[in-house]
Formats: C-alpha cells, structure tokens, sequence
C-alpha cells in the first residue's frame, strides 16, 4: 500500500477555499494568488487520489470524500489557529515557568526587589529558583537564565551573556572589629588585620587589588579566613570576625542597618560585574526578555 504524504498547510487552504466559496474569496484570505490555490488543491487531490471539489465557471461543489477530508481539515485550522492565538498571547502577555539560576548571595543583591516587581507586573509567569554556585548547564538543564557575578565569563558560543550592571566594590568591617582592631588609614596596615578571603574554584585565594586614582596596592592581610563563600564571609564580617571584600550592592543592606561599614573609602576593589546568561539569542520567550529588562531596572537603579 502506498503511503499518503500530507501536508497540513495544504489540508488548511483546502478548508479556507471551501468555507470563501470561490478561489477568489480564498485569495482575500489567505493573500495567495488564485493560481497558487489551485495548484495546491490539484496536488492535494493527486496525493489523496480523489477529487476533493468539482469546479465549474460559477461555483465550487464538494464531494463525498471532499466533505469528509473536509472534517479533518477544518480540525488541523483550529488547532493552527490556536496556536497562533497562543504564541500571540504568550508575546503580549508574558506567562510559563521561567527558570533562573543565580549564586545564593544574591537574594541580598537586591534581588527581593527584582523578584517582587517582576511578579507585581507579571503575575502568570511562575518561577522556579535555583541558588546555586555551581555552574550549571542552562540547555541541558533547562534554565532560561543565570544570573551570575564575575570580570568575566567563559566563552561558549552556545550561550550569550548580556552585561546588566557593574557594582562598585570596597572593603568592609563591622564597627565591633575596628572597635577591637583599629580602623586601617592606608592599605599597608591591612596586613595587621583579618582577612575574609574568597577562594576561587581551583582553591586559590583572591588578593585585594586596590586602586585610587593611579595608586595601586596588592595583597591579603597575614592573617585570613578563606571560604568559597561570599555569603559567608559577608555574614562573618557583621559578627566582628573581620575585614571583607563586597560590591557596593551586596553591603548595602548591612551598612543601612549600622552592621558594616566601608573603610578606606578612597580604595577600590575591581568592579563586579553583574551578568545574564542565555542559551541563545534568537526567540527568547517575552518571559525572559520581560526579566531581564527588570533586572537592569532595579540593579541599575540601585547603582544610581
């Protein structure tokens, strides 16, 4: 036995042609000229091997087997016309499961407020939240966006990575340490104090690079406490425990509450830059486009 091959787009103009009456109204519908409709028809019936309409100068008559193809046909318009209702809907009405990886520091980052006013505005959008420092595989994984924290990042030619804010960074201690310690004038005497040093993935520890003007100094205190954690040495530095590293973001809730303070305000630490990473550029869902554009919003804002 033969087997038919359909084509839906042909079982569809059929069904346009049928319910205009002529070639004529088909064209006023389907923009395709009267010949193109033709043609498409006249294939449609050699592949299914009947005629599907008798024509003649002044109308078009169906037969039996054009009524019953015509079930399926006006069937396979709906569901076309559904889905081209739904994907207009989804582009002017964000909605789904939005997933987002993001370092789990970053719920101090302001990121509450991010996540409140992209929920206010969008409210058919659900989200899924991993706080995670792994890095994770945004394809494989079915991630929609990380959000991450670096000078830069990786090349892969299979994601982008859209730069959304960068973070002044400085050194920070709790009024408790530079009670017990003293308050460093110049990055010199830093090497008398605690440190609360980041460690990198490969385990080495991060030296402060400060800078003023053209003025540079590098190097770590004698003393340190390293972790992997920036979260944790943020939280170490509020009981007391000594001097961290943090973008301007990151500290901003704790030196509102009086908990941190920054010292040598005149020094530097290297911008933190703040990334959004997508498998893709082409077609991203309006969710994604709606986030990020909120997240530049509200970190940039902040920056302000």
């Amino acid at each position: 036995m033969t087997a038919f091959t359909l084509y839906a787009n042909d079982l569809i103009l059929f069904a346009h042609i049928v319910e205009a009456g002529s070639f004529t109204g088909a064209t006023e519908r389907t923009g395709l000229p009267k010949s193109t409709l033709s043609r498409r028809l006249t294939d449609l019936e050699n592949e299914l091997g009947e005629r599907l309409l008798l024509r003649s100068t002044r109308r078009l008559v169906l037969t039996e087997f054009g009524e019953r193809i015509l079930e399926y046909a006006r069937r396979l318009q709906e569901e076309s016309e559904a889905a081209s209702a739904l994907a207009q809907h989804r582009q002017l009405t964000p909605q789904g499961v939005l997933r987002i990886s993001l370092p789990p520091e970053f719920y101090d980052l302001s990121f509450v407020n991010v996540l409140a006013e992209f929920t206010q505005q969008y409210p058919d959008v659900r989200l899924e939240l991993d706080l995670s420092a792994r890095r994770v595989d945004l394809v494989a994984e079915r991630f929609d966006i990380a959000v991450r924290a670096a000078t830069h990042l990786p090349d892969d030619s299979t994601l982008v990575a859209r730069l959304i804010t960068v973070q002044q960074t400085g050194l920070y201690a709790s009024p408790g340490y530079l009670r017990s310690h003293g308050k460093p004038r110049i990055p010199t005497e830093l090497a008398q104090h605690i440190g609360l040093v980041l460690v990198t993935s490969a385990g080495e520890q991060q030296p402060w690079r400060l800078s003023r003007g053209t003025e540079r100094w590098e190097g770590l205190p004698l003393h340190k406490i390293s972790a992997n954690s920036l979260g944790l040495q943020q939280a170490l530095a509020a009981r007391d425990m000594g001097i961290v590293g943090l973008s301007h973001g990151f500290a901003k809730k704790l030196v509102d509450q009086g908990e941190l303070e920054r010292i040598l305000p005149d020094w530097c630490l290297p911008p933190t830059n703040i990334w959004c990473v997508t498998p893709g550029r082409r077609l991203l869902p309006q969710r994604t486009l709606a986030f990020i554009e909120i997240l530049k919003a509200v970190l940039g804002e902040d920056q302000a």
